[in-house]
This record gives C-alpha cells, structure tokens and sequence, in this order.
C-alpha cells in the first residue's frame, strides 16, 4: 500500500476493514440511476395516498416504468456494494474490480431510456432532458477523475487479524 496515496485521509475515513470508505459520488450517482425506485419506496411509505407521490415526480406512468428498468442495473450495482467483504464470492470481488464500467453503464442506459422518453415517447421536456445529460456528464467525469474512486476500486475488504 502506497501511504502517499492515503496521507490526506484520516482514521475516520477508513472502515472496519481498514479500507477507505466509498466516496460519497458513488451513493450520490446510485441515487440518481435508481431514483425511480426511491420514488416507489417513498409512495408507499405515503400511506394518505401512494400513487400522488410517483405521479407528482412522473406524471406519466410509462416514465416510471422506464424508470424503474433503467435502474435496474444501479440496483445490481447496489448488491455488489452490500456483499462486498472478507471471504465474498470470486464473482463479487470480478465484478468490484469492473464496478466503475457497472456505474458508466448504468448512467448510460438511464439516458438513453431518457433520450427515448424524449424523442419517441414525447414523455419528457427538453429542459429535463437537457438536465440529465449534463448530470450524467458530471458524474462520469466524476467517476473517471476522482482518486478517492480509484484508491475504493482498488482495495478490496480482507480479514483484519485481531
């Protein structure tokens, strides 16, 4: 382990497994392609009325829908987060080391379902549209510069001996 790599971050920055903490872009670009389906959890913990919810953030019902394929993959990408630890499945730690190209590919089916909701569909406004496209930039910008994601895919969890 390179201790350059690591000087600026503190003790708190690191987890049980003496890896460094994701950093928080991953959750916040897991967010973002899975919104659909944080949408879904949060119309039914609306117990007043459940559809109100989806409809105020997809008024139509087919957006959700895509919504929800499109976040699909962000969701695979979410149980690989969650299994990754000591003693995981050789295709946990094959799929971790590819994690980044997991993120790229979700970003880009959730703006291509976008671009067809847009173009084909007519379910979207140029202006959302145009607010993903650039989210998605950023985050893949993000994805490929931060070095914090590159020391995360690097390091994978192994037993600490006590």
């Amino acid at each position: 382990m390179n201790k350059q790599l690591y000087s600026q971050y503190s003790l708190k920055d690191f987890n049980k497994f003496d890896c460094l903490k994701l950093s928080i872009g991953i959750y916040a670009l897991l967010a973002f392609v899975t919104r659909g389906y944080i949408v879904w959890i949060m119309s039914i913990s609306n117990m007043n009325n459940q559809t109100d919810t989806i409809q105020m953030i997809f008024p139509d019902p087919k957006m959700f829908y895509l919504s929800l394929g499109s976040g699909a993959l962000g969701l695979f990408v979410f149980l690989i987060i969650t299994l990754r630890r000591p003693n995981a499945p050789s295709w946990i730690k094959y799929c971790w080391q590819h994690i980044r190209k997991f993120l790229l590919c979700a970003l880009v089916v959730d703006l291509a379902i976008s671009l067809m909701g847009y173009f084909y569909l007519s379910l979207l406004s140029f202006t959302w549209l145009l607010i993903q496209v650039v989210i998605t930039l950023v985050l893949v910008v993000f994805l490929y510069t931060n070095k914090k994601v590159k020391l995360n895919i690097q390091e994978f969890p192994e037993d600490i001996e006590k």
